[in-house]
């Protein structure tokens, strides 16, 4: 189980699913995550190919904040603002975000550390959703 911010830190593979349930299609992903350090924490940076039936692949990126915080590490959007808290100690923690009038609920799996996953289940009129990400540690190359 992870201790900390630091040891997020490098380079992970990445394979996602992806169930989308309001439309009744499967998808997935798959690419590369580094959390690199960014004045007090890291930068979380995902480069992935998405596939969903009937489509060519789609390219698409995502970038987060992470910082240590006493409860754990506080996860925040590219410009600054809050998103959810990892709380540390915990194998399987949980957080919500709340962005009215969705409702993004997450569960973070270290059990088998250092692979781990993230669940997330997104609700709103809109949206039904359930997205599973696994992330394996790249191997360093020396």
């Amino acid at each position: 189980m992870p201790a900390g911010l630091s040891d997020f830190e490098g380079c992970w593979r990445l394979s996602r699913r992806i169930h989308d349930a309001r439309v009744g299609q499967d998808g997935h992903a798959e690419g590369r995550m580094e959390l690199i350090s960014h004045g007090s924490g890291l930068r979380y940076f995902e480069d992935v190919l998405l596939h969903l039936p009937g489509q060519k692949p789609i390219p698409g990126t995502r970038s987060y904040i992470w910082r240590e915080e006493a409860s754990g590490i506080s996860v925040h959007f590219d410009d600054g603002r809050p998103f959810h808290l990892i709380e540390m100690g915990e194998f399987e923690p949980r957080a919500l975000h709340l962005c009215d009038p969705d409702r993004y609920e997450v569960e973070y799996d270290f059990a088998d550390w250092p692979v781990w996953g993230v669940t997330w289940t997104v609700t709103g009129p809109r949206k039904d959703y359930r997205m599973e990400t696994l992330f394996v540690r790249e191997k360093l190359r020396g």
